[in-house]
């Protein structure tokens, strides 16, 4: 049974804003999805209705199988949920935070250890208000991980994180998602999708426009592969320049560089040289996931805008209500 299916999910917020629209998605047990788009793109409004924070216009949501709406109750006792901007604004210490979250949620987690696991338990007694953003940000990380859960949700889990936390998130993703755990992640930044997911799903103005793994939707894009290869001798360029997917060819000295429209046409680029020259090096330049987001998304990581950021924005009010 999947730990999140979607099916038609629509969100729209008067008569002309379209947050989400008819969303069909499937995300397995133990997998790790990162959730890709620009700002505004619907990222945020669908994990507000998988939450049931916010209420689908149409569609429905099912979370280990139980609707999201009527079973929403049942659900959040198996999901941990690291929120976007989540901040600490009273008097508690990080300590006295993780052993509410560990409390809240009746679990036996020992909370020196949470605190330990995400790297603050030094600074434990210290007001949380008064941590810096990154710090603040590993503090409900560590706190969305009590009580082992089953489905993690993490909507812009890195913001405020530097290098070192980054990767220290990463490590302890993996580590759960190895130990069974679905780990459902929104986010703009490209490096930490490519780095961590199993499969990716891109949004832009509302719509999955795909899904995949990165390789795979490597071999789905239409831009340019290249491959060079380093020869002992002079490798043949004009019998390269006949492999069909091969748009150029050029060669300097021993290396003979390809351009190619086809990705699985480097293999045979590699091949119709060997068979020629002996090849001491392969160098390949895979389209790179910033190309893949902007073929796939139109353009930059902001998009144009007003209709998704207001939409957002919007989502956000309803949830608060």
């Amino acid at each position: 049974m999947p730990s999140i299916q979607t099916n038609g999910l629509t969100k729209t917020f008067g008569e002309s804003v379209v947050a989400v629209d008819s969303l069909d998605l499937t995300i397995e047990d133990g997998e790790i999805f990162g959730f890709l788009g620009p700002n505004g793109a619907g990222k945020s409004t669908t994990i507000n209705m998988l939450l049931d924070f916010i209420r689908p216009t149409d569609g429905s949501a099912q979370v280990f199988g139980m609707d999201a709406q009527d079973e929403c109750a049942a659900i959040r006792e198996r999901i941990g949920v690291l929120p976007e901007g989540y901040g600490f604004d009273d008097y508690l210490t990080g300590r006295e935070y993780m052993e509410w979250a560990v409390e809240t949620k009746g679990a036996d987690d020992d909370p020196e250890q949470l605190l330990d696991l995400v790297g603050i338990r030094e600074d434990a007694g210290r007001v949380a208000s008064g941590y810096s953003k990154g710090m603040q940000q590993r503090l409900a990380f560590g706190m969305a991980l009590a009580d082992d859960p089953d489905l993690l949700i993490l909507d812009e889990p890195s913001t405020g994180l530097d290098p070192n936390g980054i990767q220290h998130m990463r490590s302890v993703i993996r580590d759960r998602a190895a130990d069974g755990t679905t780990v459902f992640f929104s986010s703009h930044i490209l490096s930490e999708v490519e780095a961590v997911c199993d499969r990716v799903g891109v949004m832009n103005e509302g719509e999955l426009v795909a899904i995949d793994s990165i390789e795979g939707l490597r071999e789905s894009a239409t831009g340019q592969a290249t491959i060079e290869l380093e020869c002992a001798s002079a490798p043949p360029a004009e019998d390269v320049a006949y492999i069909d997917g091969v748009t150029s060819v050029d060669v300097a000295d021993t290396t003979l560089t390809a351009e190619c429209s086809d990705p699985s046409a480097k293999v045979d680029v590699v091949k119709r040289v060997d068979s020629q020259v002996e090849v001491v090096d392969i160098l390949a330049d895979n389209t790179s996931l910033e190309e893949l987001f902007n073929q796939f998304t139109g353009g930059g990581r902001d998009g144009d805008g007003a209709v998704g950021e207001g939409a957002e924005l919007e989502a956000s009010q309803e949830a608060s209500v």
